[in-house]
Protein backbone atom coordinates (compact mmCIF):
# COMPACT_ATOMS: atom_id res chain seq x y z
CA UNK A 1 0.00 0.00 0.00
CA UNK A 2 1.42 3.35 -1.14
CA UNK A 3 0.59 5.54 1.50
CA UNK A 4 3.27 7.71 1.69
CA UNK A 5 2.19 10.12 -1.00
CA UNK A 6 -1.02 10.45 0.28
CA UNK A 7 -1.75 14.05 -0.67
CA UNK A 8 -3.83 16.03 2.29
CA UNK A 9 -4.04 19.16 -0.48
CA UNK A 10 -4.62 22.78 1.25
CA UNK A 11 -5.11 22.07 5.41
CA UNK A 12 -5.34 24.63 7.67
CA UNK A 13 -3.63 23.29 10.34
CA UNK A 14 -3.33 26.34 12.52
CA UNK A 15 -7.05 25.63 13.88
CA UNK A 16 -5.80 21.71 14.62
CA UNK A 17 -5.29 21.90 18.79
CA UNK A 18 -6.47 18.94 20.27
CA UNK A 19 -6.36 15.01 19.47
CA UNK A 20 -10.16 15.03 19.06
CA UNK A 21 -9.28 18.06 16.10
CA UNK A 22 -6.76 16.60 14.36
CA UNK A 23 -8.92 13.39 14.35
CA UNK A 24 -11.94 14.95 12.79
CA UNK A 25 -10.17 16.24 10.23
CA UNK A 26 -8.21 13.39 9.38
CA UNK A 27 -11.84 11.88 9.82
CA UNK A 28 -12.64 14.40 6.56
CA UNK A 29 -9.73 13.73 4.58
CA UNK A 30 -9.92 9.64 4.19
CA UNK A 31 -12.11 9.36 1.55
CA UNK A 32 -10.09 11.21 -0.87
CA UNK A 33 -6.70 9.61 1.22
CA UNK A 34 -8.49 6.28 0.14
CA UNK A 35 -9.55 7.33 -3.01
CA UNK A 36 -5.24 8.14 -3.92
CA UNK A 37 -4.79 4.68 -2.85
CA UNK A 38 -6.90 3.14 -4.94
CA UNK A 39 -5.77 5.09 -7.67
CA UNK A 40 -2.30 3.62 -7.13
CA UNK A 41 -2.77 0.08 -6.68
CA UNK A 42 -4.76 0.30 -9.73
CA UNK A 43 -2.22 1.93 -11.59
CA UNK A 44 0.15 -0.87 -10.05
CA UNK A 45 -2.15 -3.59 -11.37
CA UNK A 46 -2.97 -2.24 -14.94
CA UNK A 47 1.09 -2.44 -15.24
CA UNK A 48 1.28 -5.85 -13.83
CA UNK A 49 -1.53 -7.26 -16.10
CA UNK A 50 -0.02 -5.26 -19.53
CA UNK A 51 3.51 -6.66 -18.13
CA UNK A 52 2.04 -10.40 -17.71
CA UNK A 53 0.40 -10.03 -20.93
CA UNK A 54 3.26 -9.16 -23.08
CA UNK A 55 4.30 -11.68 -25.71
CA UNK A 56 3.57 -12.84 -29.11
CA UNK A 57 0.13 -13.16 -30.22
CA UNK A 58 -0.77 -10.93 -26.57
CA UNK A 59 -3.27 -8.72 -27.62
CA UNK A 60 -2.49 -5.57 -24.93
CA UNK A 61 -4.59 -3.00 -24.63
CA UNK A 62 -2.86 0.37 -24.70
CA UNK A 63 -6.29 2.66 -24.69
CA UNK A 64 -5.89 5.72 -22.46
CA UNK A 65 -9.56 5.51 -21.83
CA UNK A 66 -9.57 1.93 -20.90
CA UNK A 67 -6.51 2.42 -18.43
CA UNK A 68 -8.25 5.98 -16.72
CA UNK A 69 -11.68 3.55 -16.30
CA UNK A 70 -9.69 0.92 -14.65
CA UNK A 71 -7.77 2.83 -12.59
CA UNK A 72 -10.52 4.86 -11.36
CA UNK A 73 -12.84 2.07 -11.23
CA UNK A 74 -10.18 0.96 -8.87
CA UNK A 75 -9.81 3.78 -7.22
CA UNK A 76 -13.37 2.96 -6.27
CA UNK A 77 -13.78 0.04 -5.45
CA UNK A 78 -10.71 0.36 -2.49
CA UNK A 79 -13.04 3.12 -1.18
CA UNK A 80 -15.88 1.54 -0.93
CA UNK A 81 -14.30 -1.99 -0.05
CA UNK A 82 -11.32 -0.98 2.45
CA UNK A 83 -12.08 -2.41 6.05
CA UNK A 84 -11.93 -1.04 9.19
CA UNK A 85 -8.30 -1.94 10.28
CA UNK A 86 -7.02 -0.51 6.36
CA UNK A 87 -9.08 3.18 7.14
CA UNK A 88 -7.79 3.29 10.75
CA UNK A 89 -4.25 2.80 9.33
CA UNK A 90 -4.77 5.68 6.81
CA UNK A 91 -6.19 7.67 9.11
CA UNK A 92 -3.54 7.47 12.05
CA UNK A 93 -0.70 8.32 8.63
CA UNK A 94 -3.32 11.45 7.64
CA UNK A 95 -3.06 12.49 11.64
CA UNK A 96 0.97 12.14 11.91
CA UNK A 97 0.98 14.13 8.25
CA UNK A 98 -1.11 16.76 9.90
CA UNK A 99 0.60 16.51 13.11
CA UNK A 100 4.58 17.28 10.94
CA UNK A 101 2.29 20.28 8.87
CA UNK A 102 1.24 21.65 12.20
CA UNK A 103 4.90 21.76 13.11
CA UNK A 104 6.40 22.80 10.05
CA UNK A 105 4.34 25.82 9.91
Amino acid sequence: MATHNISLGNVDVSRLETDEDFRREAKRLLPSALEQVGRAAGEEAWNAIRKAFHGPGMKRSTSPSEKRKFIQESARNYRQKADAKTKREIEDLIVQKLRGMKSAS
